[in-house]
């Protein structure tokens, strides 16, 4: 019998980063957990106790010196903020490279903080970061080269997505089909193995179960069906719009000019304090409203306020730059909407109150199809969390449906455009301060009439973004002749502005 070395070797390495993820990862999730549940009883006192300006005065200073803590540590690397996503598919990719034992400490202790704090923001893109650091550590501690590093980040991506979610095959068809986009046969077989040692690892050392298992599921009935078709364009509409929030989110803090960025989640901070109060099982990624009995059987009117509560809160947390991501805030995202269009079905008599909780399933399915462009993944992360096979036909019908929407609209699967804008960021790796926009109008008998873009001399560190003729908006290309009135629009470094400004004025005078 002849044996694959090669393939045995991919399965004794994804055997040991299976475990090591799995402690990791394992312990960042029940840590989180239980640091929630003490904000929670932060909350409590708040809003019961009587001595409450005490605790509320002593809560806020609390909140500024955490603040100021994860400030400290994510300042120290930017590849730490955010969902880490992103950054593992630029590892992959080549287009990014990355310190695996400064993201994997920064990224646990920020992360603790900024999740555990009850900030909707989710820990499953921290923890396929988490996961690809410490399989990249471990690789390279071994000397492996470029090729083999790139493989146990696969594998530690994988792992930590599985011990995050409990859904080892998920985990892995998510890597192959998102994260690497690579299907070959090593990859499959690594990534699959790590995962599920990691779930293995999840389970019976930490006794952690799948994170939105759910029992004594109906199928739908087939005449049901019917509703189906337009839940998924509602949810691909609400895609698209999600992907346009979430990519402008950190716009909303830019009159923050007197805050530093790595400080801006003071705003989220506060801003919790009466969700915190008043409506404290909303806090978190949204696992437990998910599994919450009483979400299936809410009022249109309820359901309603926590969609828009979910939606702008998540937003703003996920604009502020700190570790967390956005995996199950849109998963909780597409339950509450499948909630509450279950919910008006049920009111007009067309649905029965029993098929609610499918609806939450289909709408977690699609919106999350929708927006990541991911449906494989979407259909199998479901039916394998939840634990239940009876919803595939029905889950590839709305995801199928979202999906075509968003991608209609011109929409790009979200964690793509993220890492676009990380590209982005590391062509001004020289530049610290905060990037502005100038817009320059190309003036009659200057240098720049009648250019080619790739004829222009632009001073370091500077991006052409866009080129405004009329109503009309281009794209920059080297083929592209400015005319007379065109509108370019330049992104730079605030620290370099006058500078940038001085030398394009001196190119734009009427004086060739």
């Amino acid at each position: 019998m002849k044996i694959d070395r090669t393939r045995l070797l991919v399965v004794g390495r994804a055997v040991i980063v299976g475990i090591l993820v799995g402690v990791v990862v394992s312990a960042f999730r029940w840590l989180v957990e239980a640091i929630l549940e003490q904000w929670r009883l932060i909350y409590h006192q708040i809003g019961h106790a009587t001595n409450w300006p005490i605790w509320l005065a002593g809560t806020i200073v609390g909140m500024i010196g955490l603040t100021v803590l994860v400030g400290q540590i994510i300042k120290g690397d930017p590849n730490v903020n955010g969902s880490g996503i992103p950054q593992v598919e630029g590892q992959l990719a080549g287009q990014m490279t990355v310190n695996p034992f400064s993201v994997l400490w920064r990224k646990f202790t920020a992360g603790l903080i900024t999740i555990g704090s009850g900030a909707m923001l989710g820990r499953e893109g921290p923890s396929i970061q988490l996961g690809s650091a410490v399989a990249q550590l471990y690789g390279e501690k071994r000397g492996y080269d470029a090729r083999d590093t790139k493989l146990m980040i696969a594998m530690g991506a994988a792992a930590g997505l599985s011990a995050a979610f409990g859904a080892p095959v998920a985990g892995t068809l998510f890597v192959l089909e998102e994260v690497y986009r690579t299907f070959s046969m090593l990859v499959w077989l690594g990534a699959l193995t790590s995962a599920v040692v990691a779930d293995m690892v999840s389970v019976n050392v930490f006794g952690l179960t799948p994170v939105l298992h759910m029992a004594n599921l109906h199928a739908l009935p087939l005449l049901d069906y019917a509703w189906l078709p337009l839940f998924g364009i509602l949810l691909g509409l609400f895609g698209y719009v999600y992907q346009r929030a979430t990519l402008a989110a950190p716009k909303l803090f830019a009159g923050l000019t007197w805050l530093p960025r790595h400080y801006h989640f003071i705003v989220v901070f506060l801003l919790m304090l009466p969700i915190g109060i008043w409506l404290p099982h909303l806090l978190g990624g949204g696992a437990g409203l998910i599994l919450n009995p009483t979400t299936a059987t809410a009022s249109i009117g309820l359901l309603a306020l926590i969609l828009v509560i979910r939606f702008a809160y998540s937003t703003l947390a996920f604009g502020s730059g700190v570790p967390g991501g956005i995996f199950l805030p849109i998963l909780t995202l597409g339950a509450v909407a499948g909630a509450l269009y279950g919910a008006i079905l049920v009111h007009f008599g067309w649905l029965q109150p029993t098929y609610v909780l499918d609806m939450m399933i289909l709408g977690m399915a699609g919106y999350f199809a929708s927006i990541s462009k991911a449906p494989f993944t979407a259909i199998v992360l479901i039916a394998e969390m939840v634990g239940s096979m009876s919803h595939l036909v029905a889950m590839a019908m709305v995801a199928l449906i979202a999906y075509l929407v968003v991608d209609f609209l011109g929409g790009e699967p979200i964690y793509e455009s993220l890492l676009a804008r990380l590209r982005l960021s590391d062509q001004l790796t020289e530049l610290r301060g905060r990037l502005e926009e100038m817009t320059i109008v190309v003036a009659p008998g200057s240098a720049l009439e009648d250019a080619e873009v790739r004829q222009l001399q632009l001073p370091k560190g500077v991006l052409i973004q866009r080129i405004r003729r009329g109503a009309e908006e281009q794209l920059p290309n080297g083929d592209f002749i400015l005319r007379v009135g065109d509108e370019l629009v330049l992104l730079t470094d605030e620290a370099q502005f006058g500078k940038v400004w001085d030398i394009m004025q001196a190119l734009n005078r009427e004086d060739r």
